[in-house]
């Protein structure tokens, strides 16, 4: 008999203590979870991400919203298109009339005036030419004083002044017929009438008022998010983003985007090189063109829509991550090689 087993028997109480099994138990189940919560926070990769709210735009300027501008003051005579309206390229949105309806019938008739006064400007410079070469052949022979061969040379430049006056007056003329003619105001493009800005019938406009609004019907989607000043140095162009259309159902897991769901592929295509007013800065995502799922359709995810994006960055260890959030540090700078590109690891 050993010497604690010899003492334990004077110890009659403590020999009836023992450890419940429930406390094993949770001891061990304690410990386990510790274990596995250190190889997580140091094993599991986490991807980074840095992005903001944004809407859906395009790139070119002529696929975006446009205003229909009066060319011409006048009356609104005839609109031939409502809230709504689809149109082809070169369909008649609206007609304007001047406020004097002669005004037309007068530039034709003040055009032909003109038209005769530079004919016979051209007839008075023909004549004036014969005369100084008829004039010069006397002068030259020594029948003529030079003083009439200069008077001629002066009336020459006389009328080719009045010639260049009356083509003049004539293309001032034909500019403003062709002004007062654009009174039929057509589509630009394929599209669709969104809203009618004008005033029915009768309504007085002035040249450069917005009549309509206009939204072209092909463009090619793109999603604008501002991005905070700090992360800005991270975001490159080509890197992969994730892309959140409001309204569409999806589960996102930031850190780990290829378990997220609702949620679309695509590529930076773009960032601006100075600040908005408030500090951030303007990042422009397109569709990734070799993705497996495309953006939704059109009607889904239309010009304006609000969206939320990601924008994938470094692949850190879980652990790393929440370290640097508690501590409020930016994400990590992407590798630099040898001839000073960066190179992302992105995650999928």
């Amino acid at each position: 008999m050993t010497l604690r087993a010899l003492h334990m028997k004077h110890f009659t109480a403590l020999q009836g203590v023992r450890t419940p099994y429930v406390f094993r138990t949770i001891f061990v189940t304690v410990l386990i979870a510790i274990v596995l919560a250190v190889l997580f926070l140091i094993y599991v990769p986490w991807v980074q991400t840095t992005g903001g709210r944004g809407t859906v735009t395009t790139l070119n300027p002529n696929e975006r919203q446009q205003e229909v501008n009066a060319l011409v003051s006048g009356r609104i005579e005839e609109w031939y298109v409502g809230d709504g309206s689809r149109v082809q390229r070169g369909d008649p949105i609206v007609r304007i009339a001047d406020i004097d309806p002669q005004l037309l019938q007068r530039l034709e008739a003040e055009r032909g005036q003109v038209e005769i006064q530079l004919q016979t400007a051209r007839n008075a410079l023909a004549t004036a030419e014969i005369d100084l070469r008829r004039m010069q052949e006397l002068f030259q022979a020594g029948l003529s004083a030079r003083r009439e061969y200069e008077q001629a040379q002066i009336r020459v430049e006389e009328m080719r002044g009045n010639v260049a006056a009356a083509e003049a007056s004539l293309v001032r003329t034909e500019t403003n017929l062709a002004r007062q003619s654009e009174q039929l105001i057509t589509a630009p493009r394929n599209g669709f009438i969104q809203s009618i800005n004008a005033g029915d019938e009768a309504t007085f406009v002035s040249a450069g008022q917005v009549l309509a609004t206009f939204v072209p019907e092909t463009q090619t989607r793109v999603v604008e998010v501002f991005v905070d000043g700090r992360d800005v140095a991270l975001v490159q162009t080509g890197e992969e983003a994730r892309i959140e259309f409001e309204g569409w159902p999806a589960v996102q897991f930031s850190g780990w985007p290829s378990v997220a769901i609702g949620t679309f592929p695509g590529i930076v295509e773009t960032v601006d090189q100075v600040a908005q007013a408030d500090g951030r800065f303007r990042v422009l995502i397109k569709e990734d063109p070799n993705a497996e799922e495309g953006w939704p359709e059109d009607r889904y995810a239309r010009i304006g829509t609000v969206v939320r994006a990601w924008i994938l960055l470094e692949t850190v260890p879980v652990g790393y991550e929440i370290w640097r959030q508690l501590n409020n540090f930016p994400p990590e700078l992407p590798p630099v090689s040898a001839d000073g590109s960066t190179n992302g690891s992105q995650g999928n």
